[in-house]
């Protein structure tokens, strides 16, 4: 299945009407549209131009058969495929972890090179790093903003979730509601100047429905580490946050008491930031699989 960009949502609400149906396990193509509602295209178009209700759209909802509250939903991100330029832009605001704020408006238009791999900023090629920045289902209780992280997912901005990641999501209401956009063709850790290189393209997935499953979310897997998730309006709530769920995590996955879980985690366990600049901030831990594995034989 095909979803086009053409179906937005602004908020992710139960109230929301599906606008694709599957099952478990089918693999769907989410066409986005970049954070800016693919309004700015070229340097003279300035972010205090645009209409700011309609920034980080986020294509879908898409209903998959059998997910009702309780189950988990399994994202796969089996490829991201980017328009052919992205927007990196400066605004007085946006910098807000700087002793000096932005004093004038800048747009750069960023040319994508898939073919390559590769994308450019100001004349200098750079690696290209793709990424979804926001990934969610309907919450439980009333709609959020797609531009708000949360139990449900949202706009986590988590450099982590790029093509091979799994992502995994809590289900609050029957069909799950799944939506997707923000990508990125590179963004830092923190994204502290306040947006990435910002694209439209395409998410292609598959979503599984996941009875019983012993995580809750969001949860990424890559295939290298696990990935726990936390939100709040300090870093240090989010820090708190995805600690908990890390702690909770490793006790499940290992088998191992509240102490032992804590102590591998910061012997081996890496702290990182994903959002600093929005109102909530977001933050992740991360440990290798191999650690995980190395610690079920703990004594």
């Amino acid at each position: 299945m095909r979803i086009s960009k053409d179906n937005v949502i602004y908020s992710m609400d139960k109230e929301n009407q599906a606008v694709g149906t599957v099952k478990s396990g089918a693999q769907v193509i989410f066409e986005t549209k970049d954070c800016f509602s693919d309004t700015i295209k070229t340097e003279s178009d300035v972010i205090s131009e645009i209409d700011f209700n309609k920034v980080n759209p986020a294509t879908g909802p898409l209903y998959i058969e059998g997910a009702q509250p309780g189950d988990v939903l399994k994202v796969t991100i089996n490829a991201i495929k980017l328009n052919d330029y992205g927007v990196v832009v400066s605004a007085p605001g946006l910098n807000k972890l700087f002793t000096k704020g932005i004093e004038e408006e800048q747009t750069v238009i960023c040319p994508i090179h898939e073919d390559k791999g590769s994308f450019e900023f100001q004349g200098v090629e750079f690696p290209l790093n793709k990424m979804i920045g926001v990934i969610g289902i309907a919450n439980a209780d009333e709609g959020i903003t797609t531009g708000t992280p949360g139990p449900h997912g949202g706009n986590m901005d988590n450099t982590m979730i790029s093509e091979g990641s799994v992502v995994y999501l809590p289900v609050y209401t029957e069909g799950a509601l799944l939506a997707i956009g923000d990508m990125h063709a590179s963004m830092g850790d923190g994204e502290v100047w306040g947006c990435g290189v910002e694209a439209g393209g395409e998410a292609h997935v598959t979503v599984e429905v996941m009875k019983d499953y012993p995580h809750s979310g969001p949860l990424v897997e890559t295939a290298e580490a696990f990935y726990t998730y936390g939100y709040g309006e300090t870093t240090n709530k989010a820090i708190v946050m995805a600690n908990d769920h890390m702690v909770e995590f490793l006790m499940k996955e290992a088998g191992l008491t509240f102490n032992q879980a804590g102590m591998l985690m910061t012997i081996k366990a890496d702290l990182a930031a994903c959002q600093t600049v929005n109102p909530d901030a977001s933050m992740r831990v991360g440990i290798l699989k191999e650690f995980v594995e190395l610690a079920k034989d703990f004594k």
